[in-house]
This record gives C-alpha cells, sequence and structure tokens, in this order.
C-alpha cells in the first residue's frame, strides 16, 4: 500500500522493530488464538479482535473507528481470509492515522523562526522525563544545534544531578540552583544564559507533581511569565513526557496535563520493555495533540521521532 515507503534508515528501522517486538508478541499471539480455525473475518472474528485491541492499550474510542473500518471491508469486500487481517489492520490503522496531520517527522527538528526555540518538559515522576531531554540535547547536539539545558525541577535534588549527568555526557552547558529554588527563577536565569550564548534550543526541566492540579497550574503558569520576560513568546512547545508501559494510565495523565497547562506535543517512553505499545496508537489517534517522539530502548539514540507509518509498520508486519 503506497501509505507505506522507505523512510528511516535500515538502522532506524530495526530499532524500531526491536522497541516493539514485545507489543507486537503479545497482541500476535491473541490474534492466533482469536482466529483459531476461522477462514474468513466473520462477527466472531471481529468481536474478539475488539477485545484485543482494548486490551491491548489502543483505547474504546480508536478501537471502535478501526473495527468500523475493517467492517466496512468486509462488506464491500463480501469475503477476507484470516490470513489477511494483519495487512488489513495495517493499513487500516495507518489510514485512520493518516487522517491526522501529525506524525510525519523523520528526523529531529526545530523551526527556523525561533531561536531560541524553547522547549517546557513536563510530566509526572518516573515516566523518563529527565532521560527524554538528555537525549533530546543528544539529538540536537548531533543536528550541530547549540543546546541550553535548565534544571528547572528543584524539588528533587535527584532530578537536578541526573540532569547534569547528562549536560556532561552530551556536552552542554545547563543552568541549576540548588534544590527548593524557585523553579521560575531557574527558567529566567536558563534563558537569559541561552540568548547570551546564541542558543539554538532551550530545554527546561520542570517538577512532575501532579497530586494537586491548582498548584501545578500555577507554578506553570509562573515560570511561563518569568521566561516571557527574557523570550517574549516562550516556550515555544510544552512536551508533555508520558510512560508507555503503563497503558492507560498514560491517557489519564494526558488529560490531567492537558487540563493543567497547554501541552503542543507528546513523548511516549519505555515502549521497549512493555507489551502496551498499543497506547502510541490510541494516543496519536484521539488528543488532538501529536506525539512527537517515542523512546524505544535504553541507548542514546533509542529516543526516535515518531512517524506514524514507520510504527504501524513495524507493530503489525
Amino acid at each position: 500500500m503506497s501509505l507505506f515507503k522507505k523512510i528511516f534508515s535500515k538502522e532506524k528501522k530495526e530499532t524500531l522493530d526491536k522497541g516493539l517486538e514485545k507489543s507486537k508478541t503479545s497482541f500476535f499471539s491473541k490474534l492466533s488464538k482469536a482466529v483459531a480455525g476461522k477462514s474468513t473475518v466473520d462477527v466472531d472474528v471481529l468481536d474478539n479482535l475488539e477485545e484485543i485491541l482494548v486490551t491491548s492499550d489502543v483505547g474504546v474510542e480508536t478501537t471502535l473507528k478501526v473495527i468500523n473500518r475493517i467492517e466496512a471491508r468486509v462488506a464491500k469486500d463480501k469475503y477476507l481470509g484470516t490470513d489477511e487481517l494483519n495487512s488489513i489492520l495495517r493499513e487500516e490503522i495507518a489510514g485512520l492515522l493518516s487522517e491526522t496531520n501529525v506524525g510525519n517527522e523523520t528526523e529531529f527538528t526545530i523551526p527556523l523562526t525561533k531561536k531560541p526555540y524553547v522547549i517546557m518538559v513536563v510530566g509526572v515522576n518516573g515516566v523518563g522525563k529527565t532521560t527524554t531531554i538528555g537525549k533530546l540535547a543528544a539529538q540536537f547536539s548531533k543536528a550541530g544545534k547549540k543546546v541550553v539545558l535548565g534544571a528547572a525541577d528543584t524539588f528533587r535534588a535527584a532530578a537536578i544531578d541526573q540532569l547534569q549527568v547528562w549536560a556532561d555526557r552530551v556536552g552542554v552547558p545547563i543552568v541549576r540552583q540548588e534544590m527548593g529554588s524557585d523553579p521560575a527563577s531557574v527558567a529566567f536565569d536558563t534563558l537569559k544564559s541561552g540568548v547570551a550564548q546564541d542558543a539554538d534550543v532551550v530545554i527546561i526541566d520542570t517538577a512532575g507533581r501532579l497530586h494537586n492540579k491548582v498548584n501545578l497550574m500555577n507554578e506553570l503558569t509562573k515560570i511561563k511569565r518569568v521566561m516571557q520576560k527574557v523570550v517574549g513568546d516562550a516556550p515555544h512547545e510544552v512536551l508533555l513526557v508520558l510512560d508507555g508501559s503503563t497503558g492507560q494510565n498514560a491517557f489519564e495523565q494526558a488529560k490531567q496535563f492537558t487540563l493543567a497547562t497547554e501541552v503542543t506535543s507528546l513523548a511516549v517512553t519505555k515502549l521497549d520493555g512493555t507489551a502496551k505499545g498499543g497506547v502510541v496508537i490510541g494516543i496519536s489517534d484521539q488528543f488532538q495533540i501529536p506525539v512527537k517522539y517515542i523512546g524505544v530502548g535504553e541507548g542514546i539514540d533509542d529516543l526516535q521521532v515518531f512517524n506514524k507509518f514507520e510504527f504501524v509498520d513495524s507493530f503489525f508486519k
């Protein structure tokens, strides 16, 4: 099908295939049981498929859309063999996602019109936020961009130290203060430093507390307001990091954070260690916020830009 062209390099594709292996194995073992003894896609097969998609964390709404598309195809083609189900799923999910204007990226890029391009990173503790920032810094540096990091998660000493480790590893400057300092003050200093150093990208880490949405909202609003004293339209991107291994919990976190602040992009991490990779399909379809990056391994190069066609191709091939 024309939706599937060779987009990624061989190495990138192999990394993606490997990262989605657990999700894929789990999905196809359920699918093979569902179609055992069946030669055609009938009502029973579709019912089983619906259950498999939901239990693979694709989400109810997205699952129903996929089932409707396959039902329409069954009605039109009259006969569809169960041996074709794999490629049909691949095509129909790619077709569904192609209706969104996002997930088309192939490289780590930033708009050339903003300098420095300011990314504020949000997400609860433990989702891989600081690691994602470190890997993003590495990718932008590799692309020849000058990067400055800001350790504005001042509520945990570990967060500041961890970001320092990444800054040292990648070889980029970091602005930090003591634990307990005002996060907005760190963000302000980071942007001042970024402007002074003629940085291309400034990435600001923030605290990952979600137990009180009002406090979180106030804090993030304050950080934004203070940043705008240095760069008038900062932040240019608010990146929410979600842990893919939590499945439906990731949906819930996305809902909560989008209520607390204006999120403009998503990163879904830890997909290699889980069978819940289907959550990326559901989140991509349901949120009007693009999934921009996915984490498919521990390595520094295992953060990838999310390309919906390469993702679906790896998941269902």
